[in-house]
């Protein structure tokens, strides 16, 4: 996959801590994904991260874990697998730099970019 990554329309879709398992209050973000895909034949790349807990190459494998958990589920709901690609960030660019409870809940969790 080549090109430019656009700006998201999609809302990050969180996790719980240490899980890779979607939430069923994330799976309506989920199906909005899907469906783009489907009527757009577009590609996203999806970018999993952690909190700051854990060592470097745990967050690395568990942010991994999230963005192949969203990609395996918008497979399942008809998504082309040839137009989701993942790559994991771990603990890496926070969307909340904070060290409490409240930014780790933001920091856990999946982004979809679109490839243009």
């Amino acid at each position: 996959m080549s090109g430019d990554v656009a700006r998201s329309p999609f809302q990050p879709i969180y996790f719980e801590c240490d899980s890779q398992t979607i939430r069923s209050s994330e799976n309506g973000k989920s199906q909005q994904i899907a469906g783009f895909l489907q009527q757009n034949n577009g590609q996203i790349i999806i970018a999993g991260f952690t909190d700051e807990r854990g060592t470097a190459e745990y967050n690395r494998g568990l942010g991994e874990r999230r963005a192949g958990s969203v990609r395996e589920a918008l497979i399942a709901m008809g998504a082309n697998a040839q137009n989701i690609q993942t790559v994991s960030f771990g603990a890496e660019m926070p969307a909340d730099p904070s060290s409490n409870e409240e930014a780790w809940a933001k920091n856990r969790r999946a982004e979809i970019g679109v490839v243009k």
